[in-house]
């Protein structure tokens, strides 16, 4: 079985909590880069995760405040499997991953963070990116600026045709 290492999100987890879901955008595009919002669809959007797992780690949410993947209806499901698709295409062409864990956690017991408002995880993954500092260092090596990233991500998702 993989690990995955993840210390620095004690940030995240003994850090103080915002007051408002984090999920819960503002219609206005202000924020987005701040935000790390790369694509908003009309009824989703995908952002980087502040506190990744690996470089590249995007997540697909609705901007409609639900808890569960049943509580989306016909349109916004669709729309939401259209953006992880196109989240697999970008990730593939600008990082070239070796692979990807993709998935949902529903609920606090399956690992959410943020059980309240869904989002869908993608990780781009390469062989050995646990490497010798993940293993005996306790630490995991981000080689990207969160900024980088977005920065080569953003204009990626403008350019694919979905």
């Amino acid at each position: 079985m993989d690990v995955l290492w993840a210390p620095w999100r004690m940030d995240y987890i003994l850090g103080p909590k915002p007051d408002a879901c984090v999920f819960c955008v503002p219609e206005h595009t202000r924020e987005d880069e701040e935000r790390l919002i790369l694509w908003r669809g009309r009824l989703n959007y995908v952002l980087m995760n502040k506190f990744p797992y690996n470089n590249g780690h995007l997540m697909v949410a609705p901007y409609r405040h639900v808890g569960s993947v049943i509580d989306l209806d016909a349109e916004e499901a669709s729309e939401h499997m259209a953006l992880i698709q196109r989240c697999v295409a970008v990730l593939t062409a600008a990082m070239r991953p070796q692979g990807l864990n993709a998935g949902f956690n529903l609920g606090e017991a399956a690992g959410a963070g943020i059980a309240a408002h869904l989002h869908f995880q993608i990780v781009p993954r390469w062989n050995g990116d646990a490497s010798f500092m993940a293993v005996f260092g306790e630490a995991r090596v981000i080689p990207q600026y969160l900024r980088t990233t977005y920065n080569l991500l953003k204009p990626l998702f403008h350019s694919y045709d979905a």
